[in-house]
């Protein structure tokens, strides 16, 4: 019975730190653009191995992100652009591959690249983006870019491109380390069709900060109650083996 007792607390208060980790990331995104809160938990796992099935441990277990739209704010930027519902932007990933973001506070380099947090952004074409000079800029909501090349009369509009934006809910993608996400069955999802972003404005993280404080006090008094329980369980012991001795 001890050394049940102090294995369901110890791995109880193991799942609590991790929690905690992920409650902590996601408060440190609070203000990030098009972040998605980490859903993270516990469950019950029973314990493998020989003997009876009568240990069960608490396991941290990641259930995937909110996908929980965040508020949009309008910022009259014009490389701002805010995802629409299951609408991701394809970028380029440290491996060259492609990747999905909700991120939508783009940015341009020197050479007219288009950047996502300094990733570039892919075309519908599924090259690198880039766009030319030019003396003004409009994104369509269906992610097409038209400019007024430099040099040019006003009334003279090119097209430059189109945002690669694609159709995919949360749950059919998972997210990485690099924080970007990727489809969970290998299969590219579709490209999106119609109305797919809002231009000129970003979408804010869907983290709630009070929400994720409730929580994070909440797990800190669960990992004190479970390391009290250890505690107690080797008074216990010590006191049978004090009894013990005294015989």
């Amino acid at each position: 019975m001890t050394d049940r007792a102090l294995y369901i607390a110890m791995t109880g208060a193991s799942t609590s730190l991790k929690t905690q980790a992920s409650v902590s990331h996601n408060l440190a995104n609070a203000n990030t653009v098009g972040f998605q809160a980490t859903l993270a938990g516990s469950t019950a796992t029973p314990v493998k191995g020989n003997g009876h099935a009568s240990r069960v441990a608490a396991a941290s277990q990641t259930f995937g992100v909110s996908d929980t739209h965040g508020a949009i704010l309008n910022t009259g930027n014009t490389l701002d652009v805010a995802l629409n519902q299951d609408r991701w932007l394809t970028v380029q990933d440290a491996q060259g591959n492609p990747a999905y973001t909700r991120a939508g506070n783009l940015a341009m380099n020197a050479n007219g690249l288009l950047t996502s947090n300094g990733r570039p952004v892919l075309g519908a074409d599924g090259a690198p983006l880039t766009v030319p000079p030019y003396q003004s800029m409009d994104i369509a909501s269906d992610g097409t870019i038209s400019i007024v090349p430099q040099g040019q009369p006003a009334n003279t509009i090119a097209e430059a491109g189109r945002l690669g934006v694609v159709q995919a809910r949360t749950a059919e993608l998972v997210r990485g380390d690099d924080g970007l996400m990727r489809p969970a069955n290998g299969q590219p999802p579709a490209p999106a069709a119609g109305d797919s972003l809002t231009p000129g404005a970003v979408e804010n993280s869907n983290v709630e900060a009070t929400s994720m404080l409730v929580q994070m006090i909440q797990t800190a008094r669960a990992f004190e109650m479970q390391v009290r329980v250890l505690q107690s369980v080797d008074e216990n012991a010590r006191s049978a083996n004090s009894l013990l001795g005294s015989r």
